[in-house]
């Protein structure tokens, strides 16, 4: 269900001297480190799927450099570069914003910590923070589709899924600095939950991937609105995601938007908070207009509620 677009515009076909000015201009704007308040930062769930906020420097003596000039640890979670925010509350520091992969064990895992000084990075300066992951069981999804070649494709098909799966990857791992939006989102469209995030799914009773998002269900033709800033980094209709559009968000925090009925935005365009991306459709493997977001952060899904402002759905609480 990723990949690359038939028809996509892509960075690679601007001139170069566009390409230079687009890319200096976007990194001069986020250069600087993104403050947080405990009210700011996403909803924590530490369980497959959610998110654990990992304070990484509190009493480490290490950290006297990286706190007086203000410059971010490089922080990987299993070889993904992970978001880091500076804390404004009382005690000030940084913190990790960690995405769980909905097939992670429940168990002690631990992030890897590089402290840099204004010079660059600090080989002598490394450490590990563990932090706990508890187990949580999702329901299962059975759901009909009378296009049969959308659950199981023809040989024909299966180069452009393929090309549309390299296209998703490349947009889920790019990595931006962090803009100064603020770090919770706004609803991309209102609607009822039709589909939670994680269901186990069954197609005409074959078991297939994990709901990788939320669906919300809403009338066709209905605004979708960009739940946070950010720039276009892939467009196009999918195989299975019919008309999609990719936003990056900076710091590894990546949106997709897929079913669309009309996409109105293009690739490098910068958008801001509440600008249309396009309208809610039924294009691709969907039973009815629907938007189906996806959220990804440090390259793995997660379930966008949990950066929502004003959720409106209780997140079910990690079973032990």
């Amino acid at each position: 269900m990723y990949g690359k677009p038939e028809s996509s515009d892509s960075m690679k076909r601007l001139k170069p001297l566009r390409r230079f000015r687009l890319t200096f201009w976007f990194f001069s704007c986020l250069q600087l480190p993104l403050y947080a308040t405990s009210a700011d930062l996403p909803l924590e769930h530490a369980a497959p799927g959610g998110i654990v906020i990992v304070p990484i420097n509190a009493g480490n003596a290490q950290t006297h450099d990286a706190q007086k000039d203000e410059v971010e640890p490089l922080v990987h979670f299993y070889g993904n570069r992970v978001m880091v925010v500076r804390s404004s509350g009382t005690t000030p520091g940084w913190l990790a914003v960690v995405g769980i992969a909905r097939s992670a064990k429940p168990g002690t895992h631990s992030i890897d910590i590089q402290w840099r000084t204004p010079a660059g990075l600090n080989k002598k300066k490394t450490s590990k923070q563990p932090f706990e992951v508890q187990n949580k069981s999702y329901p299962e999804q059975h759901i009909e589709i009378k296009n049969k070649r959308l659950v199981n494709p023809e040989k024909r098909d299966m180069s452009r899924i393929s090309q549309e799966y390299r296209e998703m990857k490349r947009a889920f791992v790019h990595w931006s600095p962090a803009g100064k939006d603020a770090l919770k989102m706004d609803w991309p469209v209102r609607g009822p939950i039709s589909s939670p995030f994680g269901l186990t799914r069954f197609f005409n009773q074959q078991p297939r991937l994990p709901h990788s998002g939320i669906d919300i269900a809403a009338t066709e033709g209905t605004p979708v609105k960009a739940p946070k800033s950010g720039r276009v980094v892939a467009t196009g209709h999918y195989f299975f995601n019919g008309n999609t559009v990719i936003l990056d968000h900076g710091q590894g925090l990546v949106s997709m938007f897929c079913h669309l009925e009309r996409i109105d935005v293009g690739v490098t365009q910068v958008i801001k908070r509440a600008e249309q991306l396009g309208t809610v459709g039924q294009t691709g493997r969907a039973t009815g207009p629907h938007l189906h977001w996806s959220l990804n952060l440090n390259n793995v899904r997660i379930d966008p509620m949990l950066f929502l402002s004003d959720t409106l759905q209780l997140i079910e609480q990690p079973t032990r």
